[in-house]
C-alpha cells in the first residue's frame, strides 16, 4: 500500500468523527479532497474500509485494522520527531500540549514557566480543547498528551491526578440562592446565566451537562474572561459557573455568593493524560515529569 502520513491522519480523523464531513474538517481538508483521498485509500487497499450509513460512516473490520496500525505509525512518527528535534530532553523543537480551560488558565502558567525558561530553544504549542476531545485525540494518535478532567472516561489511557479543579456556581448577593450552600445544576436551569465566549472548552463542557440535565443554559451574555463573567454576575445579570479558584479570587472584589455544585461532573481533578509512556517523545516525557507524571505507575483508566 502507498499510504502516506496525511492519508493515515485523515482516515483516523474520519473514523473518530464517524463522519467524512467532520473528519475532513478535523484534517483541515475540503470535503471533496478528503472524499477523493478516501476512495484512493480503499482502491489501494483493495477492500472496503468504511461502511457508509445514512448518518455517517463506521469502519469495516479491515478499516479497524488500518486504524489500529495508523495509530501506531503516528505515535512512532511523533517519537521519531521528538528524538530528532533534541537529544537532550526538551532542548529544541516544539511540544504540543492539549489542555482544558482550567489547565491552561490556572495550572500550567506557573508550572510551565520554569521548565520552559531552562530550554530557550524549545517552543510549546498549547491547544485548548474539552477533556473529551483531548482524550479522543490521544486515543486516535493525533496528540501525545494533555491535561484533562477526571470526570471524563479515558479507557486504555493513563490518567495521573495533579491538581483539584472543582467547579462552583456564583450568584448575585441578593439572589434567592445566596443563602444556600450547595446546589445541583438541574435545579437552576430555569435561571439566566452568564457564560464564557463560544469555543471555550469549559463552557462547552458546562453546556453539555446542562443539556444532559434537561435543557440548554439561557445565556444572556458571553464574556471572554473569568473576571468579566464574575463582574456580570455581581451586577445581577445571571448566574455563572467557574472553577472554585476563580470564584475565590474575585469574590472579595465583586461580592457575589459562591455555592458548591453537587453534581459529580463538577467535583473534578486535573489529570495528565497519555498512552504508552515509552512511545512519547523525549521532550514530552521531560515536560510531563516536570508537571508531576510518574512513569510506570499503574493508573490506566479502564472506564
Amino acid at each position: 500500500m502507498r499510504l502516506d502520513i496525511a492519508d493515515l491522519r485523515l482516515f483516523l480523523c474520519v473514523v473518530e468523527a464517524g463522519s467524512i464531513t467532520q473528519g475532513a474538517a478535523r484534517a483541515h481538508l475540503a470535503l471533496a479532497s478528503a472524499s477523493e483521498r478516501l476512495r484512493s485509500i480503499e482502491a489501494d487497499a483493495g477492500v472496503a474500509l468504511l461502511q457508509r450509513r445514512p448518518r455517517g460512516v463506521v469502519p469495516t473490520q479491515a478499516g479497524e485494522a488500518l486504524a489500529h496500525h495508523a495509530r501506531l505509525i503516528l505515535r512512532q512518527q511523533a517519537l521519531l520527531r521528538g528524538e530528532l528535534q533534541g537529544f537532550a530532553a526538551g532542548a529544541q523543537g516544539t511540544v504540543q500540549l492539549y489542555g482544558n480551560t482550567a489547565a491552561l488558565a490556572h495550572f500550567l502558567p506557573h508550572k510551565l514557566a520554569p521548565w520552559l525558561a531552562e530550554r530557550p530553544r524549545l517552543h510549546v504549542a498549547l491547544k485548548e480543547r474539552t477533556s473529551a476531545r483531548i482524550i479522543t485525540a490521544i486515543s486516535a494518535g493525533l496528540a501525545e498528551a494533555g491535561i484533562v478532567s477526571d470526570a471524563v472516561q479515558a479507557p486504555g489511557l493513563q490518567l495521573q491526578p495533579v491538581a483539584k479543579d472543582h467547579l462552583a456556581l456564583i450568584a448575585p448577593a441578593g439572589h434567592w440562592l445566596a443563602q444556600q450552600g450547595t446546589v445541583r445544576l438541574a435545579d437552576v436551569l430555569g435561571e439566566p446565566f452568564v457564560g464564557l465566549a463560544p469555543g471555550n472548552a469549559l463552557q462547552d463542557h458546562i453546556d453539555e451537562h446542562a443539556r444532559a440535565a434537561g435543557r440548554a443554559l439561557a445565556l444572556r451574555i458571553r464574556m471572554k474572561t473569568f473576571e468579566g463573567l464574575c463582574e456580570m454576575v455581581a451586577h445581577g445579570i445571571g448566574l455563572g459557573i467557574v472553577p472554585q479558584r476563580v470564584a475565590g479570587r474575585y469574590r472579595r472584589r465583586y461580592g457575589y455568593r459562591v455555592l458548591a455544585l453537587q453534581d459529580d461532573w463538577a467535583r473534578r481533578q486535573l489529570c495528565l493524560c497519555f498512552g504508552d509512556w515509552h512511545a512519547l517523545s523525549s521532550p514530552m516525557q521531560s515536560l510531563l515529569r516536570h508537571l508531576g507524571a510518574v512513569p510506570g505507575s499503574d493508573t490506566s483508566n479502564q472506564g
